[in-house]
């Protein structure tokens, strides 16, 4: 959806000559809404990161039980013999 709206919204000064001192006036609304875009992707992170504390249960990865990069090592070590076997 690219609906654009006009909005009011109040910002410090300094971070307004900020802007304009680094992209140019004709460029506030841009830097605006992508700064606002990654910040709620940030928070929407951050959400998702603490709706699933706790979903990951050891017992239930007994394969990591070495440490994720051995099982990765053993995956790979698996994909390379297969390879050879079949070459």
């Amino acid at each position: 959806m690219n609906i654009k709206i006009r909005t009011h919204v109040v910002i410090p000064g300094e971070l307004v000559e900020e802007i304009d001192r680094l992209l140019g006036k004709r460029k506030r609304s841009r830097f605006v809404a992508e700064a606002i875009r990654k910040e709620i992707q940030r928070l929407n992170f951050i959400n998702a990161v603490k709706e699933t504390a706790g979903a990951w249960k050891d017992e239930d990865h007994a394969e990591f039980k070495k440490g994720v990069k051995n099982w990765v090592r053993r995956l790979r070590d698996e994909d390379k013999k297969r390879l050879e076997d079949i070459s």
